[in-house]
Formats: structure tokens, C-alpha cells, sequence
């Protein structure tokens, strides 16, 4: 792909964390932003989520296509300018990213599967979606990738208007922030991917931001048991507090609670949210599982990853599942307004999950506090 600056004749100057290559750490710096295209929108940031998919970029677990890389993907802000021609938004409105654009029209939008929409073939270049070769950002000369087409760990931002999901004025940004990718990952991994219904038992591998946003989903549908698995116990008793049932160190111990709580029969659905997933971690999750039970696939791992074991027979004689889970299977432009929703009734608890707040020179401070297992979320806020 070459790599050429698309300037428009309208730009401004911005701050954003950046990633100069891989593996490496976010450092902050000044960048250039072309003021919004036909289709597009300038959001001025109020909060940002500090999600491991973006350490997995530091990393280089998930490779960027287009580095300097400006990071983040889930975020919420508030509209400050509206592109040429680009009808139904208005200065003011206040809006939830989704990491997942969704354009409407393809065949996966139109059989309601926005989260696999076409758009998202191009969501890790640091593009727009539709043309490879076209920029928002740059420093200088040189062309500034956009996390998923938004780059929500910046001052301002030009996104995609099929990235951005208008929500009520009244509801705080810095909560609905989490809306974007975590929690709608999370939530959606238990009651679409991993159809969670009432008395069922269900195992959540991995308890951060996602693990507990799939614990929260799972008591919701109705749960009988929820078995947080983590082998930190700051971590454990934040799930026990946001709806888990029981929570334990290891899959071992939650297998054996499972097959105690089902006459012997396993879990219903197990979930896997990881941080940083292996094939281990699923080959455990589905020897976890009943007969005919599902394992979801949620947590990312290296992208040379391949192998999982599983006993083929028993898979088989079983009719056991595995399912992966993007966004939940979700399609964002309903399940964000949706879960903004349940969070102004008290059904959903986003407070209860921002552990520590950080400037935008702090965010590579937030991931490390993430490899420690001090927080669940961390969450930048901008003035």
C-alpha cells in the first residue's frame, strides 16, 4: 500500500498518543487533523476507554497496518463540526464510538449482523474504510494511522459518521464511554454469542473490562451461577460486586464448582475473555462445558495463534460449540443506544468499573496499571 498524505485544505492541530511501531509504548504528540469530508464528523473527546486491544498494538500481537499509529477505540465525545452535505446530526450532539463501523447497506448490515459489516475489512489500516489510501492525520508529511478509524486517544478526531452512534445529553460521557467496545463486547458475548438463559451456569475466563461486562450480561439473562475466573483477587471481587455468583483463581477450580453446581454435567457456556488469549485457554473452557454447551471466543491473542487443543472425538460425540465474538455479536448502532438504556435504569453498572482516571500523557502508565491487574477500566478524560 503506498502511503501518501491526503490532505485536505482545512486542518487543525491536535494532541493524541501515538505508537511509532511495535512493540513499543504510546508517547504523546502534536498532530495535524483535517477538519471533516462529506460523510464525516470532527468530535471533540470527553473520555476514552483503555482497552487491551490497544496494548495488543503496543504489543504486537494485533499488527497496525499503518504506523505512526494514533490509538484508542472506545471512546465518546461531542460533535464540534458536521462534514459538507452530511444530513441528520447537529453541532452538540454527543456521541458513542463504535470500534465496529457499520455503513447500513452491505449484506451483513442488511441480516442485522452490523459488527461483521464490509467496512471492517479495513478497520486495522489506519485509513478510511473505503479508500486505503486516505488520511485524517499526519505529523508533518508523514501520514498518521487511525485505530479503527478513530483514534479516540486524541484532543479532537474526524471519524466516520458509520462510526459514531448519537446518545442522550442527559447520561454522563465518561460512562457511556466503555459502551463502544467493552461492555457491548462483553454483554454480547453472553446473551447473543453465548445465548445465556435463565438457570443456566456460566464461566467467564478473565475478568477485566470485558469479563466483567460478560458477567453482568450473563445475571441479567437470568444466570443461576456466574463463576468469575481470575487468578487476581482485586479483579474477583470487583465481579462478585457487579453480579457474579461465585468466583475463584483458576478453570480448574471454577470446572470442578461447575460439575459440583450441575450434577456433573459442566457449564452451560464458558466464556473466554482473557486478556491475552491462548489456544490453552480455550482447549480448558470446552472441556469446562456440558454436553451441547458453548464456548464463546471473545479475548484476542497473537494473530500467529492457531492452535487449540481439543479432543476431536469428544467435540464431536458431545456436539459441543465454539463460537467467536466480535462486539458480541452485536450490531452497535442499536445495542449502544440499548445499553445506554439499561445504565440510566440501573440495570447496568458503568461506574462500578472505572477503577482509575488518567490524562492523555498518562496512558502508558494505564496500560502498565492493566498488566498489573490494578484496574478493571481506565478511562482517559480530556478537559
Amino acid at each position: 500500500m503506498n502511503k501518501t498524505s491526503t490532505k485536505g485544505s482545512h486542518t487543525m492541530k491536535t494532541k493524541g498518543a501515538i505508537l511509532r511501531g511495535a512493540p513499543g509504548k504510546f508517547e504523546t504528540a502534536e498532530i495535524e487533523l483535517e477538519k471533516p469530508r462529506t460523510g464525516e464528523l470532527l468530535i471533540r473527546m470527553a473520555a476514552a476507554g483503555l482497552c487491551h486491544s490497544d496494548d495488543h498494538m503496543a504489543t504486537g500481537d494485533i499488527p497496525a497496518g499503518s504506523y505512526p499509529l494514533c490509538g484508542g477505540h472506545e471512546g465518546a465525545g461531542i460533535v464540534e463540526e458536521i462534514g459538507p452535505s452530511t444530513l441528520g446530526w447537529e453541532v452538540g450532539d454527543h456521541v458513542v464510538f463504535s470500534f465496529v463501523p457499520a455503513c447500513g447497506h452491505c449484506h451483513w448490515c442488511a441480516i442485522g449482523k452490523q459488527n461483521l459489516c464490509d467496512l471492517g475489512a479495513n478497520m486495522l489500516a489506519g485509513t478510511r474504510f473505503e479508500d486505503t489510501t486516505s488520511y485524517r492525520m499526519s505529523i508533518g508529511d508523514e501520514p498518521v494511522g487511525q485505530m479503527c478509524g478513530l483514534s479516540t486517544f486524541s484532543e479532537y478526531t474526524t471519524v466516520s459518521v458509520n462510526s459514531a452512534v448519537r446518545v442522550d445529553k442527559s447520561l454522563p460521557l465518561d460512562k457511556l464511554s466503555l459502551l463502544g467496545c467493552g461492555v457491548g463486547t462483553g454483554w454480547g458475548s453472553a446473551v447473543n454469542a453465548g445465548q445465556v438463559g435463565p438457570s443456566d451456569t456460566v464461566i467467564v475466563m478473565g475478568v477485566g473490562g470485558i469479563g466483567t461486562s460478560a458477567v453482568q450480561g450473563a445475571a441479567h439473562a437470568g444466570a443461576r451461577d456466574v463463576i468469575a475466573v481470575d487468578p487476581v483477587a482485586f479483579k474477583r471481587e470487583t465481579a462478585l460486586k457487579l453480579g457474579a455468583t461465585h468466583a475463584v483463581a483458576s478453570i480448574d477450580e471454577a470446572n470442578e464448582l461447575a460439575r459440583t453446581l450441575t450434577n456433573g454435567a459442566g457449564a452451560d457456556v464458558a466464556i473466554v475473555t482473557v486478556g491475552v488469549t491462548t489456544g490453552q485457554h480455550i482447549g480448558q473452557a470446552i472441556g469446562a462445558i456440558r454436553k451441547a454447551g458453548i464456548v464463546v471466543a471473545t479475548g484476542a491473542g497473537p494473530a500467529t495463534v492457531s492452535d487449540v487443543p481439543i479432543n476431536l472425538l469428544e467435540f464431536t460425540m458431545s456436539e459441543k460449540k465454539l463460537v467467536g465474538a466480535l462486539y458480541g455479536q452485536s450490531s452497535p448502532m442499536a445495542m449502544i443506544p440499548r445499553l445506554a438504556d439499561l445504565y440510566s435504569t440501573g440495570h447496568l453498572k458503568l461506574d462500578e468499573m472505572i477503577t482509575q482516571t488518567y490524562t492523555l500523557d498518562q496512558i502508558a502508565q494505564g496500560f502498565e496499571d492493566m498488566h498489573a491487574g490494578s484496574i478493571i477500566r481506565g478511562v482517559v478524560l480530556f478537559d
